[in-house]
């Protein structure tokens, strides 16, 4: 009996396992296929993840710059908060989601 990944949840179970004690996974059946499912979803939520870092960075930049003239005051600091987090968050998703696709499914 070895220790392995559950391919849902990738928590790790006993090979003998019929079912991940985590997720509830039944795993008597073609496992390679909920391997896949799992990828395909994880791909998904971090292509989610990119779509949400990028509008608001966008939401920070037109927010600096609605009317022309760059934000002064409280508005300043929220365009900027945005620009940056949004920038930044967006940066580090796009790394994870180039070191998710080098995985081996």
């Amino acid at each position: 009996m070895a220790l392995v990944a559950c391919p849902k949840c990738q928590k790790r179970i006993s090979s003998l396992a019929k079912q991940c004690e985590h997720c509830k996974t039944d795993l008597s059946g073609n496992t390679e296929s909920l391997t896949i499912i799992s990828h395909i979803e994880r791909s998904n939520s971090l292509m989610t993840q990119s779509f949400i870092f990028l509008t608001l960075f966008i939401a920070g930049v037109v927010v600096w710059f609605w009317g022309g003239e760059p934000a002064q005051g409280l508005t300043s600091y929220a365009a900027i908060a945005s620009f940056v987090i949004g920038f930044t968050g967006y940066l580090v998703t796009r790394v994870r989601i180039v070191l998710h696709k080098r995985k081996s499914v």
